[in-house]
């Protein structure tokens, strides 16, 4: 007669517990009853984690990366571009002395005053930077350069400043 008043009791702060807390599917708990006593065990599903790293995160460690084999130096300054959700950044560098040596970006009114984006650049106005940082380069004497992706991959708007920075004169 005890166990099965025991068993409601625990029954009852069971349903109380459920009720009263917000729970997930992995912490459903459920009543084991022993000869002795009765306990409360949780479900031994497996639980799902969220992803441990952002997708900024994956990023920067890919341009860590990457920075380890390119640098950039007086002869052949590094290209590296920056790509943002309304912008897009180019600056040429050299790592010797952490001197900017170039830039060029959708802010600067050469590009913003001839098209107009409103969603972001596209892979025409990637072009339109890669074709300015070129004659910028070229203006200062400097023809080759070692290209920096910045993490990104070499594809769409990446892919579209780089092939027309080489069309305009800038080897890499």
């Amino acid at each position: 007669m005890a166990s099965t008043a025991a068993a409601a009791a625990a029954a009852s702060m069971l349903l109380s517990f459920t009720s009263s807390t917000s729970y997930s599917h992995s912490q459903h708990l459920f009543l084991y009853h022993s000869p002795n006593s009765l306990t409360l065990r949780s479900n031994t599903l497996p639980i799902v984690y969220a992803k441990a790293h952002t997708r900024r995160q994956d990023r920067t460690a890919r341009h860590t990366r990457i920075r380890k084999k390119v640098e950039g130096t007086p002869e052949r300054p590094r290209l590296c571009v920056f790509r943002s959700n309304k912008h897009l950044y180019v600056q040429v560098i050299d790592d010797t002395k952490m001197h900017t040596l170039a830039a060029a970006s959708t802010m600067q009114k050469l590009i913003s005053e001839d098209i107009s984006f409103s969603a972001g650049p596209t892979i025409e106005v990637a072009q339109k930077v890669g074709e300015l940082i070129a004659k910028n380069c070229l203006e200062k004497g400097i023809s080759k350069v070692a290209f920096d992706r910045g993490g990104y991959p070499y594809h769409g708007r990446v892919k579209a400043l780089a092939e027309a920075a080489r069309e305009h004169g800038l080897e890499f």
